[in-house]
């Protein structure tokens, strides 16, 4: 097959098995440019001058589920983070409320099943990072109620209970009550996702998890090195565990050669007195004056498909899939420069002689299946587990 067709295959082949996409962080952006007001982010009209999302071009993208991220900042504490969080949740609410003829709320595997019948966008959400539940194993039960499905144990920062990637060493994985924070997410059902988290964190989770876990927006160590990343160690634990890695888009995670431009690019961010993370109008013209003076190496969709070669490679078939992370971080490669894009990502497979079926697990039936199984887990344990009513201070005071 020639490119043009090899993306209309690839357009055929997603209407009938759209993506599940891991991770998108379109609450936090409608919060940080516009207070979420939806009326000034219309997301059912053309937002390319604001966002990387809105519904016509997760339509043209393939898209027919998405796990919203009610992500807050690791820089917020306590009641601050859980109440910040719990205004996510409710912007998600009201994005299905107000586009219901597209986006179909989505708590289990058959509601993901439904929404894909009924040509609608399966909308679940993720937690990103264990601060937004203040140490409380009640907080994590509360979001879980109001839909949230997964929960990133850390962000950029390690938490008391939970090492992340970008932080220096702390507890050395998971703390006692980390380990029991897994063991109530595999009770209540919520996927514990190990994108940010340190390696020993990540293996630890391994360890105590009896559910499949996820990484909802991780590429290959092996294909950059970079912390964010899965070693391939912990790739290859995934068939045992029954999860999914989720290859994710960012070029800081998957392009060696942009890991020290991007270094030096932030460092430029907070020279001005911004966060590196900001992706606000002020925030983008420093990114621009930055990159024409400093030409930023590009990755391509040929990049993301290298990672995920590798992924494939290592863990099966079985347990790979996508997170974008759109919307989240200021650039992304050519080809992929916003939700739109997925289409040449599975052409460009195509090309590389993943079948229909190779294809249709990455997309969707990886995904639906981790979550189903999951379900199943927390069924289980529910027959025998009581909600846990452990605190920090019991379980992590006994192993000081």
């Amino acid at each position: 097959m020639d490119k043009a067709e090899q993306l209309e295959r690839a357009a055929e082949l997603l209407t009938e098995y759209p993506v599940v996409d891991g991770h998108n962080d379109l609450p936090w952006a409608l919060r940080v440019q516009v207070g979420y007001d939806l009326d000034a982010r219309d997301i059912a009209t053309d937002q390319s001058a604001h966002l990387h999302t809105d519904i016509p071009r997760l339509r043209a993208g393939g898209v027919g589920a998405q796990f919203w991220s009610v992500y807050v900042p690791s820089d917020m504490a306590g009641d601050e983070a859980v109440s910040a969080t719990l205004e996510q949740i409710d912007v998600v609410a009201e994005l299905l409320a107000r586009y219901p003829a597209d986006l179909r709320r989505a708590l289990t595997a058959d509601d993901m099943e439904a929404a894909r019948a009924e040509g609608r966008i399966a909308s679940l959400m993720g937690a990103e990072g264990g601060h937004s539940i203040n140490n409380s194993l009640g907080t994590l039960r509360a979001l879980h109620t109001l839909g949230v499905r997964y929960m990133t144990l850390t962000h950029n920062d390690n938490i008391a209970w939970a090492d992340s990637a970008t932080d220096e060493p702390g507890v050395g994985g998971l703390s006692p009550f980390g380990h029991e924070v897994v063991r109530e997410m595999n009770r209540t059902g919520m996927l514990v996702d190990l994108s940010h988290v340190a390696a020993t964190t990540m293996r630890d989770a391994l360890d105590t998890s009896t559910a499949p876990v996820i990484f909802s927006h991780s590429s290959s160590r092996a294909i950059c090195d970079h912390p964010r990343n899965i070693p391939d160690d912990v790739l290859g634990r995934l068939p045992a565990n029954g999860g999914i890695a989720m290859a994710t888009f960012v070029p800081k995670f998957v392009l060696p050669a942009a890991v020290a431009w991007t270094q030096a690019a932030d460092e430029n961010m907070r020279a001005h007195g911004l966060h590196h993370l900001d992706t606000t109008a002020q925030a983008m013209k420093i990114h621009a004056a930055f990159e024409a003076a400093n030409p930023r190496p590009m990755a391509t969709v040929a990049t993301i498909a290298d990672h995920l070669d590798h992924m494939r490679e290592v863990a099966g078939i079985d347990h790979i899939g996508i997170g974008g992370d759109y919307d989240g971080t200021a650039f992304l490669p050519e080809g992929l420069r916003d939700v739109a894009g997925y289409p040449n990502l599975i052409a460009e497979l195509l090309g590389r002689g993943w079948s229909g079926a190779d294809l249709a697990k990455l997309t969707w039936r990886n995904a639906v299946r981790v979550l189903r199984d999951a379900e199943d887990v927390a069924r289980e344990l529910s027959t025998r587990r009581a909600p846990s009513h452990a605190t920090i201070g019991q379980l992590d005071a006994r192993a000081g």
